[in-house]
Protein backbone atom coordinates (compact mmCIF):
# COMPACT_ATOMS: atom_id res chain seq x y z
CA UNK A 1 0.00 0.00 0.00
CA UNK A 2 1.28 3.41 -1.36
CA UNK A 3 1.90 6.00 2.11
CA UNK A 4 0.65 8.79 -0.41
CA UNK A 5 -1.65 9.44 -2.96
CA UNK A 6 -0.67 12.48 -4.86
CA UNK A 7 0.49 15.88 -4.57
CA UNK A 8 -1.65 17.77 -2.21
CA UNK A 9 -0.02 21.90 -3.09
CA UNK A 10 3.07 23.18 -3.93
CA UNK A 11 3.96 26.77 -1.57
CA UNK A 12 4.94 29.97 -2.98
CA UNK A 13 5.81 32.96 -1.01
CA UNK A 14 5.67 36.62 -1.91
CA UNK A 15 5.40 40.36 -1.54
CA UNK A 16 3.32 41.51 -3.75
CA UNK A 17 0.27 39.48 -3.16
CA UNK A 18 -2.17 41.36 -5.65
CA UNK A 19 0.09 40.74 -8.30
CA UNK A 20 0.85 37.34 -7.52
CA UNK A 21 -3.15 36.84 -7.19
CA UNK A 22 -3.49 38.48 -10.77
CA UNK A 23 -1.28 36.08 -11.74
CA UNK A 24 -2.33 33.01 -10.43
CA UNK A 25 -6.19 34.01 -10.19
CA UNK A 26 -6.70 36.56 -13.49
CA UNK A 27 -4.43 35.39 -15.89
CA UNK A 28 -4.13 31.60 -15.12
CA UNK A 29 -8.08 30.96 -13.26
CA UNK A 30 -6.99 29.22 -10.07
CA UNK A 31 -10.26 30.16 -7.35
CA UNK A 32 -9.48 30.26 -3.93
CA UNK A 33 -10.17 26.98 -1.42
CA UNK A 34 -9.81 28.83 1.97
CA UNK A 35 -7.76 31.43 2.92
CA UNK A 36 -6.62 32.31 6.27
CA UNK A 37 -4.74 34.95 8.46
CA UNK A 38 -4.73 39.00 7.24
CA UNK A 39 -2.52 41.15 5.57
CA UNK A 40 0.30 41.46 6.10
CA UNK A 41 0.37 38.15 6.74
CA UNK A 42 -2.16 36.51 4.27
CA UNK A 43 -2.10 33.29 3.41
CA UNK A 44 -4.72 30.84 0.75
CA UNK A 45 -4.83 27.90 -0.99
CA UNK A 46 -5.71 28.14 -4.76
CA UNK A 47 -7.13 25.28 -6.37
CA UNK A 48 -5.56 24.55 -9.65
CA UNK A 49 -7.58 21.61 -10.93
CA UNK A 50 -7.85 17.68 -9.86
CA UNK A 51 -7.65 18.02 -6.08
CA UNK A 52 -3.76 20.14 -6.69
CA UNK A 53 -3.18 23.73 -4.59
CA UNK A 54 -0.68 26.06 -4.69
CA UNK A 55 -0.60 28.26 -1.39
CA UNK A 56 0.81 31.75 -1.28
CA UNK A 57 2.04 32.86 1.78
CA UNK A 58 2.40 36.62 2.19
CA UNK A 59 6.23 37.77 3.43
CA UNK A 60 6.64 41.31 3.24
CA UNK A 61 10.56 40.36 4.42
CA UNK A 62 10.52 37.58 0.78
CA UNK A 63 13.46 38.46 -1.16
CA UNK A 64 13.62 35.53 -4.16
CA UNK A 65 14.60 32.21 -5.24
CA UNK A 66 17.82 31.53 -3.09
CA UNK A 67 18.02 28.52 -5.96
CA UNK A 68 16.64 26.11 -3.48
CA UNK A 69 15.75 22.51 -4.05
CA UNK A 70 12.70 23.09 -6.16
CA UNK A 71 13.64 23.89 -9.56
CA UNK A 72 10.22 24.76 -10.68
CA UNK A 73 6.62 23.47 -10.86
CA UNK A 74 4.41 22.43 -13.74
CA UNK A 75 0.55 22.61 -14.40
CA UNK A 76 -1.08 20.47 -16.71
CA UNK A 77 -2.67 22.30 -19.48
CA UNK A 78 -4.95 20.66 -22.69
CA UNK A 79 -4.80 24.56 -24.12
CA UNK A 80 -0.76 25.30 -23.80
CA UNK A 81 -0.67 27.82 -26.63
CA UNK A 82 -3.50 29.75 -25.78
CA UNK A 83 -2.58 30.07 -21.91
CA UNK A 84 1.25 31.15 -23.05
CA UNK A 85 -1.23 34.01 -24.57
CA UNK A 86 -2.84 34.61 -21.49
CA UNK A 87 0.43 34.89 -19.72
CA UNK A 88 2.06 37.09 -22.45
CA UNK A 89 -1.17 39.32 -22.33
CA UNK A 90 -0.41 39.94 -18.86
CA UNK A 91 2.87 40.87 -19.12
CA UNK A 92 4.95 37.92 -17.26
CA UNK A 93 8.10 37.12 -19.34
CA UNK A 94 8.32 33.64 -21.22
CA UNK A 95 11.41 32.00 -20.53
CA UNK A 96 10.99 28.91 -22.94
CA UNK A 97 8.56 29.69 -25.80
CA UNK A 98 6.13 26.84 -26.34
CA UNK A 99 7.50 24.32 -28.14
CA UNK A 100 7.34 20.23 -28.91
CA UNK A 101 9.47 18.36 -26.83
CA UNK A 102 10.16 14.30 -26.81
CA UNK A 103 11.20 12.86 -23.57
CA UNK A 104 13.66 10.17 -24.57
CA UNK A 105 12.22 7.57 -21.50
CA UNK A 106 14.44 4.64 -20.54
CA UNK A 107 11.22 2.73 -18.96
CA UNK A 108 8.33 3.45 -21.71
CA UNK A 109 9.90 5.07 -25.00
CA UNK A 110 8.95 7.96 -26.40
CA UNK A 111 6.60 10.86 -24.49
CA UNK A 112 5.60 13.48 -26.73
CA UNK A 113 4.66 16.89 -24.93
CA UNK A 114 3.98 20.72 -25.49
CA UNK A 115 5.67 22.93 -23.09
CA UNK A 116 7.18 26.33 -21.92
CA UNK A 117 7.78 28.05 -18.95
CA UNK A 118 7.27 31.64 -17.82
CA UNK A 119 8.87 33.66 -14.54
CA UNK A 120 6.01 34.00 -12.09
CA UNK A 121 5.44 37.35 -10.70
CA UNK A 122 7.83 36.41 -7.22
CA UNK A 123 10.81 34.77 -9.91
CA UNK A 124 9.06 31.18 -9.26
CA UNK A 125 9.88 29.10 -12.34
CA UNK A 126 6.86 27.99 -13.69
CA UNK A 127 6.44 25.16 -16.48
CA UNK A 128 2.95 24.24 -18.69
CA UNK A 129 2.89 21.02 -19.84
CA UNK A 130 0.48 19.29 -22.50
CA UNK A 131 0.49 15.76 -23.40
CA UNK A 132 -1.50 12.41 -23.18
CA UNK A 133 0.77 9.75 -21.55
CA UNK A 134 1.71 11.36 -18.03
Amino acid sequence: MKAISGFHHVCVKTRDWDATMRFYQATLGCTVKIAWREAPQRAVMLDTGDGNYLEVFEDLAYSGPTNGAIYHFAFRTEQLDATAGRVRAAGFKITVEPRDVTIATTNAGPVPVRIFFCEGPNGESVEFLQNTLT
